[in-house]
């Protein structure tokens, strides 16, 4: 049996945990959802199963609900690995640890220093540390248009498109361009996405971004730099919108096979 944490952001018209959930059952493997707020983790009966996080609210009690029970029981992402890629601060930590290509990132609280950094780089971009589906970003060539810090500061990479890679196992299974004329090209944020293959320094550099946060899967954003690619971020409960594979088909092939592990 696999316990699913369903995805909160899921309507009828885009329903992810469904997709997955179909698949499964077409499969043969069992599975149900699993509602966290029901559950009080020192007196839940899972153990020893396996749980997916297909999605979280962003409040304490969901995660702290899904950490506890990840004591007992294999989840997928794990809780730390969501944490992570729910921290731009970490996940760009980790990514420049690992000698990830990433745009040159400056996080400070002093209002005074990310002037000088703004003065030294002239134009940025600022995000939200805890920021989803790009809201928050903005572009930035004075310290005036600051809000309250921290700061989160990046170089800004002239673009006009960015790949969101959907990495499983660490392979790249598949790769979308999201093009759009605003700063964030983000499909919630008006950005159009179509299907691209997926050549090797873009699998190579997918798959070590995934497992520099430790996902099991994941959605990694890659930006055209140069010659080359530079990591944005890793999202730990990332959406699938106009992928040309079978991606549901392709989780539920994992998730089957881990609880089969499990058993085993």
């Amino acid at each position: 049996m696999i316990s699913i944490v369903p995805k909160p952001t899921d309507t009828p018209d885009d329903n992810s945990t469904a997709a997955v959930v179909r698949e499964i059952k077409a499969q043969g493997g069992d599975c149900a959802i699993l509602d966290l707020d029901q559950i009080d983790p020192f007196s839940s009966p899972l153990q020893g199963g396996l749980i997916w996080v297909c999605g979280l609210r962003q409040d304490e009690h969901q995660f702290e609900v899904v950490h506890a029970l990840s004591v007992k029981n294999r989840v997928v992402n794990t809780p730390d690995s969501i944490f992570t890629c729910a921290s731009k601060v970490l996940t760009s930590t980790l990514l420049v640890t690992h000698g990830i290509p990433t745009p040159l990132t400056f996080f400070t609280s002093s209002r005074e220093k990310a002037s000088g950094f703004i003065a030294r780089m002239g134009k940025v971009v600022t995000k939200p540390v805890y920021g989803f589906d790009g809201n928050g970003i903005s572009l930035v060539n004075s310290p005036d248009q600051l809000g309250p810090p921290p700061y989160y500061l990046q170089e800004y990479v002239p673009n006009d498109r960015d790949f969101r890679v959907f990495v499983i196992d660490g392979r790249a299974v598949g790769a979308i361009a999201r093009i759009s004329d605003t700063l964030a090209h983000n499909i919630h944020q008006g950005g159009t996405g179509r299907p691209v293959g997926i050549d090797p320094r873009m699998q190579e550099i997918a798959g070590a971004a995934a497992k520099a946060v430790g996902v099991d899967y994941g959605g990694v954003d890659l930006l055209p730099c140069g010659n080359d690619y530079c990591v944005l971020e890793v999202n730990g409960t990332p959406n699938w919108h106009c992928m040309g594979v079978n991606i549901p088909k392709l989780l539920a092939n994992y998730l089957l096979s881990e609880e089969k592990t499990l058993r085993a």
